[in-house]
């Protein structure tokens, strides 16, 4: 880790690496290994570092790369631009789980999480335009099922620690919406609004603590939230770029926030003024993560 600047007097700040993302998302603490894995969408290419060693290793995609999940065996599950696939850490090798039912030009995953029964969840969205095009799925077994459309931007998922709660938002609609989750057949129901953000801010990649308090990146608005179960906001982490992306928590006892960042479409004069823009961040937040739920599929390659 090179250290980068101090973010506050309880939050220190490092950067990882000296890569720099063009749309870093997703990232993904692998409590097995220790290490860390994220994506780049745009270059397109899977990282992972190793706060052991302090190493970050690249592995450039064929495709477009929108989320990542941890599975329980040693390969890891990848939406690419319109298929889900398994992948191991140096294969050439990909090997589908689920595509779209269609196949539509300009669309592309984004966002995606696995919840606390294991099921994975994934949005769509149009890579170009932005209209409300999008869907979220969830994959059952090899079977993408179609859960909400009319989507522009798909963000934030994640859940409370219980698993009933799931939090969902589309970025375009500049908050997070909160769904009740039924266990056994994944149905959603009650939707209700969780979060607002103030334009031209809004929410991005999300991650729940122990204390079922939601975190989540604002895009375009610099900082990280922290938000309670009712909805106030409890704290927040002003970043030292403007558009951090997502976040994740990892380390030893999960007290450390990951936060990725985005270069996209910065002119050199301003990647130059915002020399942390596209790096990867960690901040020492002193409270507690949730594992990352991993999906249990019955083959790997």
């Amino acid at each position: 880790m090179v250290a980068a600047s101090e973010a506050s007097a309880t939050n220190r700040m490092l950067r990882i690496g000296d890569q720099r993302d063009i749309l870093g998302e997703c990232p993904v603490w692998d409590d097995q290994s220790e290490t860390l894995w994220w994506v780049d969408i745009r270059c397109p290419a899977i990282r992972r570092y190793d706060p052991t060693t302090l190493r970050t290793e690249t592995w450039e995609m064929p495709e477009m790369v929108g989320a990542i999940a941890l599975t329980t065996g040693d390969c890891l599950v990848v939406a690419l631009g319109s298929r889900i696939v398994l992948w191991k850490a140096g294969a050439t090798r990909f090997d589908t789980i689920a595509e779209l039912p269609a196949i539509i030009p300009d669309h592309r995953f984004n966002d995606g999480r696995v919840d606390r029964q294991g099921r994975f969840w994934v949005g769509t969205m149009n890579n170009i335009t932005r209209a409300p095009e999008g869907t979220l799925y969830r994959l059952d077994g090899n079977r993408l099922t179609a859960v909400r459309d009319g989507i522009c931007i798909p963000n934030a998922l994640s859940w409370s620690p219980d698993g009933n709660v799931m939090y969902f938002a589309d970025s375009l609609e500049h908050g997070i919406d909160a769904y009740d989750i039924h266990g056994d057949s994944g149905r959603i129901s009650n939707r209700r609004r969780f979060a607002d953000c103030a334009p031209p801010a809004f929410p991005d990649g999300a991650a729940t603590d122990t204390e079922g308090h939601v975190w989540y990146a604002e895009f375009n608005g610099g900082r990280i939230v922290r938000r309670a179960p009712d909805g106030r906001i409890s704290s927040a982490i002003e970043t030292p770029v403007d558009r951090p992306t997502a976040c994740c928590f990892g380390g030893p006892e999960l007290k450390t926030l990951y936060v990725t960042t985005a270069s996209q479409n910065m002119t050199d004069k301003e990647k130059a003024a915002a020399p942390l823009a596209g790096a990867l961040l960690a901040f020492d937040v002193g409270i507690a993560g949730l594992p990352e739920p991993r999906i249990s599929l019955p083959v790997q390659p």
